[in-house]
């Protein structure tokens, strides 16, 4: 592929398409009806007990949107359940017992997702997560729409 087409957006979505394709497979291939985005969110439920919608997303660092969405979408194959909170506004999300008799499962999954990644890392030279880490930061510090208005003000003269 010419330089020129390999935008950092294209590689990313090849990347997530390349580790979640797979990772969404060995799910079927165990018998679970899984995404891997539910696993932020199980994963901190399982470590913190029943949270808010707002809870979740903090501890996970995922937009209150797109936890909504999950949370909607881990409801209807039966991971989650959503109860009421006090005030009748908020919702209180919890593991069912369906998930906890399919953690085990999801435990090897996750076990060979780890080792997977051990392996390419090893194969790329570093850990992809530190180098997707030092790209999230340099963007929390510098904005990517900054970088692209002082690039389009000032081309070729972007520091």
């Amino acid at each position: 592929m010419p330089h020129s087409l390999r935008t950092h957006g294209v590689l990313l979505r090849r990347l997530i398409d390349h580790l979640d394709g797979a990772v969404e497979q060995s799910y079927a291939l165990a018998g679970l009806d899984y995404r891997p985005r539910f696993t932020p969110i199980l994963r901190a439920l399982l470590n913190s007990g029943p949270a808010t919608l707002r809870a979740l997303s903090d501890r996970t660092g995922v937009t209150h949107s797109a936890i909504s969405q999950t949370v909607a979408q881990m409801g209807k194959r039966g991971w989650i359940s959503v109860q009421t909170g006090r005030d009748g506004r908020e919702r209180i999300v919890g593991l069912t017992p369906f998930a906890m008799q399919r953690l085990p499962a999801l435990e090897r999954c996750w076990a060979a997702t780890e080792a997977a990644s051990a392996s390419l890392d090893d194969d790329i030279g570093q850990p992809l997560a530190e180098v997707l880490g030092r790209a999230l930061e340099a963007l929390d510090r510098r904005p990517f729409a900054d970088r692209l208005a002082a690039a389009a003000h000032n081309p070729g003269d972007n520091p």
